[in-house]
Order: C-alpha cells, then structure tokens, then sequence
C-alpha cells in the first residue's frame, strides 16, 4: 500500500498484475527459468509473502486441488483494502484450482490467479525453484505472454489485525 501524499488516498501496490498486462501488451516474451526446481505438494503448502513483500498468502488444499488465500496484506491506516466488489481482501481466495501439470517433469501446478481490483481471474502456474522459494507465472492465454515472481517462504510473525502485516516485515 502507498499513500499519495497530495490527495491522502491510499493506493494498493498490485502483486504484478499491472507488469503482466504491460508485459503482454508490449509483446515482449519472456524467458522461463533453465532451473530444475523442486516438486511436491507439502513443499507448496504454507506461508508465502509475495516478491513485493506487499502480501503473504496461505497456500493449501483445497478439495482435490491447491488454493491459496491472502492472509496478509501491507497498508496504511486502519482500512482493509477491498477489492472491485467492495468485499475486503482479508483472507480473499486469489489462487484457485491448482494441479500438477501432467506434461510437466519441473513439477509445476497449473490454476488461476485473480486480480481483485478487476475481478479478472488469469491463468498462472506455480512451482518450487528452491525448499523455501515458489516461482509463480501468471499469463495470459500462453505462458510466454506472463510475467514470474519469486515469492519465499513466510516465517514472521503472525498477522496483525484485520490481515495487516507487521511494520517489522520488510
């Protein structure tokens, strides 16, 4: 979250969703990584704070499948962000249905990431480069049209209230 210093509103730091768009609105492809990364369900179960270190989110199963909720989020004030429908962000579902890829031999998982400010859900993959490092691609259509991010693992301390992380993560 930044506050415009001019106007007092807050703005929300996206979880590259605008660097996506931008990335497949330029046509610029990019590279996925030559990395042999780990494979296993219980290695993706957990805590992850995002590359931005705007947002920690609870990866589990859900169902047959993994899932993964925002449990964390850094703002100003005492608002908790809501997204397009006005519902807040706190513990909002944004990773749904993923499973393992069957044609993949890097041990990636194949779901949806959702935007919450459009409300616009796009396809994503996700996998472990390292224990303690996720890579997640969200695209749209065709992987090379996407964007990765390194998240790692979260181990801070617990969520403030109402999903606000603590000023101590950085």
């Amino acid at each position: 979250m930044k506050k415009d210093g001019k106007s007092g509103v807050v703005r929300k730091a996206k979880v590259g969703l605008a660097a996506l768009l931008a990335v497949f609105l330029a046509g610029v492809p990019v590279s996925l990584s030559a990395a042999e990364p780990l494979s296993n369900e219980a290695g993706l179960s957990g805590y992850w704070l995002s590359q931005d270190h705007d947002g920690v989110f609870k990866i589990d199963r859900c169902g047959q499948n993994l899932c993964g909720h925002l449990i964390g989020l850094r703002y100003e004030g005492t608002d908790v962000p809501h997204g397009h429908d006005g519902k807040t962000e706190c513990n909002l579902l944004m990773l749904t249905d993923f499973h393992p890829m069957a044609d993949s031999n890097e041990g990636r998982w194949a779901g949806h990431i959702l935007d919450p400010d459009t409300g616009h859900l796009y396809d994503s993959q996700i996998w472990l480069a390292q224990p303690d490092v996720l890579k997640l691609r969200g695209y749209i259509g065709l992987p090379i049209f996407g964007e990765t991010q390194t998240w790692t693992r979260y181990t801070g301390p617990a969520m403030g209230p109402v999903c606000k992380i603590p000023d101590a993560v950085k």
